[in-house]
Formats: C-alpha cells, structure tokens, sequence
C-alpha cells in the first residue's frame, strides 16, 4: 500500500504534463519491444517489415489503445497517480520490466517459463489492489497483442497465445487474492508456488487437446508426447516460482526508486535495528520505552476504527524521533535532576515544542516515508505546555499569550495523526496517575479527548465522533491490561541448608 498524496488540486498543468508523460513512456515501450523483437532480425529488416508490416502496426495501435485506456482509468480513479510523473514512470518501470523478462523467456526458453504474476506482486504492495488487479489485465493483453501480431504462427502458435493470456490473467488474480497476508519473504514463495496450480492445468489440457489433434500421425512424433507435456508443466512452475524471486530482487529497488512504501520496508523501519529506532534506545530511553507503549496504543486504536495497523505502529515508534536533540530536556529521560529549573519557562517551552519539527526534519533527512514526518510534527497540534505556561504565570503579574507557550502545529491532517496525538497523551496520562481500574482510565482518556475537540485539535482532518469513542474504549482496554493492579509480594529471603531451600520472612 503507497502514500496517496493530500490536498493537491488538478489542474491544466497536471494534464498536460501527465499527458506528456504517458506519451514519453509509450514511446520507451515501443522502443524496447522492437529491440527485442526485430533485433535477430535487422539484416533482413526491409523483407521482414514488407511481409509483416500490416501486422506491426496493428500491435502498436492496440498498444496505444490499452495505454490511453490506462490514463483514462486514473485520470477517472485516483488523479494523485497522474500528478507526479514519478508515479507514472513507476507504472511503466513495471511493465517494461515484465516485458523484457517475457520476451527474452517466451521468445527463448519457453511460453510458459514467464513471471506470469510479477506485475500484480509488485503493483500491490507499491499501489494497492484495485490498481494491481487494472495493470494485470492492462500486462496481459499487452504482452497477448505481442505474441499474437508480433510472431508468427510457427514461433507461437494461436492456442498458445490464448492460453498465455489466460495464464497470465488467472495467475496475476491468484496472486493479487493471496498478496494481502504475505508478511515474510517465504510466504511470497509459497504464493509463488501457489500460483502454478492453475497454470500448469491450463498447460495440462492445453497439451491434450494437441494430442489429441495430432493422434492420427503419433507416429511421426519424435518425443514423448506426455513428456513434451510434463516438461511445459515444468516450465510453469518455473514461472510461478520465478514471479516471486523476481519480486523480492527488484522490490528494494523499486522501493528506493520510487520511495513507496511496503508492508516489508514498514518491518524494516520498525525493527528495533533501525538506525534511528537504535539512536534512540541508546541516546534516549525513556523516550523509546514511551513510544514502544504507545505503538501499542496505537495498534489498537487503528484496529478499532479500520486504520491500518501497520502505518500506526510505524508512526507511533517514530512520533518523538525528535527529541533525540535534546533528550535530557524531557521528563522521561531525566533522573532525580531536572534541567528545566535552570531555564526560563519560555526557554523550557520552546525546547519541548521544538521537538515536533525537529522530528519532522529528522525524518526527511533520513529520507523516511512522508507521513512519519507529517505525523511527527502534527503529533501536538496546537496544544498549550501546561506545565511550564503555568510556571510562567507563576513568575508574572502581567498577561502572557498563550501561543508562546504551545506547539507550533499544524493540527492533525489526517486519522492517524489524530489517533497517535490520543494515544501519546492518553499514555502518559493513565501512567501519571495510576490508573489502574477502567473507570479511571476512561475518565483520564476521556479528559484528553474532550480537551482536544475544545481546542479544536481535529478540526482538520475527518476523524468523527463515533471514532473517537471507539479510540476511547480501546485505549481503556488496552491501558488498564498495562496498568493492571498487581498484589503485593511478601517479603522474604530464601536459604540454602542441608535439607534443602527455606524461606525466612524478613
């Protein structure tokens, strides 16, 4: 699943430069299909184009078409994808891939030996499914047009242009139904695998039908016939399981490329071996248990309201990444002295705040997913400190403005900012007090909410009431398992004798 853009307007300039875009790539495609296919031969390219040319150009205008019908679905569907020509390269980068891997394999070794459902895997983990299952149909048809008008009837015959499509189809589907609970590299395999199932049917009775076609001169065939069928079933199995080594190769790449983000570079980030997760277990520890808790947090909330899991757990470990610039300066990673007695409250305040955008910067310098930054720095709003605001009036007889003393913003722009902003405060609130039965966690959790739609902290993005009550009833389930009474142990020491351990009250 990828990052969609937010709050970007269509306009003529995106037209027309997606428009270019699209025509670029259509031209890279043409020019990377006739390489393929003419390159054997060029010494007779004027005889060949004469006898063959009528068919040629019938491709290259099916070709054109299945591409305008691509635009016109995202210009129709989601005109984020046309906005960026990043994006648009991102989806012919993909089928230019697939295109060279099924020439060179279907021209060389065999039809059926192609990554069938290359396209789909990586379409679905760097877009999302309803795009994964339009580029498959868009793949197979594409490469369908290339057998059919682009070889002859002795290099592939008509059968076997249609039962490649059909392959390519069904097996793209397969993958594209099963790609959603992938989480490790061996379940891609296993789909890999899984995927030749109805591959290797098609290829099965598509061998029979030939038998029996060809019963009547058996005797003029030199192999096996059932060999010959066995040995077109090996090479779909070599396809499947080809899909999914190739995927997990060239899926780094296209993740770094592009900067999209995936279900496994999300485990990545979240491994306790990340750079900056491991900065900040050592550097600021307090802090990194405070943010694995509210990960946790973070997790159920996104559970309860059909966010994803995954983007919550990942923006909850990186939420305060920026006080890594100042980590003593903040209570949970303090010891019995506190740094902030020898500073002003408007000196303390602006430390504290700073943390947001110094996050945000962090994590874009480390050139991290977008919205770890986006929720990094909208994590408070525009939340007042209480603490040291109350310090400073303290300090003052005068009127003191309450924005010098709170953060920055913006306020949250999206659920996910919302439900860490809950969860960080809900937190820190629960463990300050103690909290232990779930009337008084909800009462601690309802405080912050309330707080928060009184300020207007959600005023910005389309989190509604029914998800903040169901936040609230997750955050008190969760938090009171946390924070769960616990009876008191007695106090006793234990010895070893000659007739064994004793224990001793003290």
């Amino acid at each position: 699943m990828a990052v969609k853009q937010i709050g970007n307007k269509w306009t003529k300039t995106h037209l027309l430069k997606s428009v270019l875009w699209f025509l670029l790539h259509f031209i890279i495609f043409l020019f990377i299909a006739a390489t393929l296919l003419l390159w054997d031969r060029m010494s007779q390219i004027g005889e060949y184009m004469n006898e063959r040319g009528a068919d040629y150009l019938y491709a290259i205008f099916c070709v054109l078409l299945l591409v305008v019908i691509m635009y016109v679905y995202f210009f129709v569907e989601d005109k984020t994808m046309l906005m960026n020509g990043k994006n648009i390269s991102l989806l012919f980068t993909v089928l230019d891939v697939y295109l060279v891997l099924a020439c060179l394999l279907g021209y060389k070794v065999s039809i059926y030996a192609r990554p069938v459902a290359l396209v789909a895997m990586l379409m679905f983990v760097l877009v999302g499914r309803r795009e994964a299952i339009f580029l498959n149909i868009i793949s197979a048809l594409l490469i369908f047009v290339i057998d059919t008008f682009a070889m002859s009837e002795a290099e592939v015959s008509t059968k076997e242009c249609y039962s490649s499509l059909i392959i390519a189809f069904s097996a793209g589907m397969f993958a594209i139904f099963f790609a959603g609970k992938a989480r490790t590299r061996f379940s891609v395999i296993l789909i890999g695998i899984g995927i030749v199932i109805p591959m290797d049917i098609i290829i099965f009775l598509l061998g029979l039908s030939k038998l029996v076609e060809s019963g009547v001169a058996m005797e003029t065939v030199t192999e096996s016939p059932m060999l010959s069928i066995v040995t077109e079933m090996g090479f779909g199995l070599f396809g499947g399981v080809l899909s999914a080594f190739i995927f997990l190769f060239i899926l780094p790449i296209f993740e770094g490329i592009f900067n999209r983000l995936t279900v496994f570079r999300l485990r990545e980030l979240t491994s306790s071996d990340a750079r900056i997760l491991k900065k900040l277990k050592a550097e600021a520890p307090g802090t990194y248990n405070h943010s694995m808790m509210v990960a946790q947090l973070a997790e159920a909330s996104a559970a309860a309201i059909g966010e994803n899991v995954d983007y919550a757990r990942a923006a909850a470990m990186y939420h305060d990444v920026g006080k890594l610039h100042y980590p003593e300066h903040f209570t949970e990673n303090q010891g019995d002295y506190n740094l902030h007695d020898e500073l002003t409250p408007e000196l303390s305040a602006d430390i504290i705040r700073s943390h947001a955008n110094d996050g945000y910067v962090l994590i874009r310098s480390h050139r991290l997913p977008e919205f770890l930054a986006d929720v990094a720095v909208q994590h408070h709003g525009t939340m007042p400190i209480r603490y040291f605001y109350a310090k400073a009036l303290k300090m003052t007889d005068g009127e003191l403005n309450i924005e010098d003393f709170s953060y920055m913003g913006p306020k949250p722009q999206t659920k996910l900012a919302a439900i860490i902003m809950i969860c960080d405060a809900a937190e820190a609130a629960v463990r300050a007090v103690n909290a232990r039965k779930p009337e008084e966690a909800e009462k601690a959790i309802r405080a912050i909410i309330e707080e928060r739609m009184d300020l207007e902290q959600f005023s910005e993005c389309d989190v509604t009431m029914a998800d903040l009550t169901k936040i609230r009833h997750a955050l008190v389930n969760a938090l009171t398992g946390v924070y769960h009474h616990r009876i008191k142990y007695p106090n006793i020491k234990y010895r070893r004798t000659e007739n064994g351990t004793r224990g001793e009250s003290e």
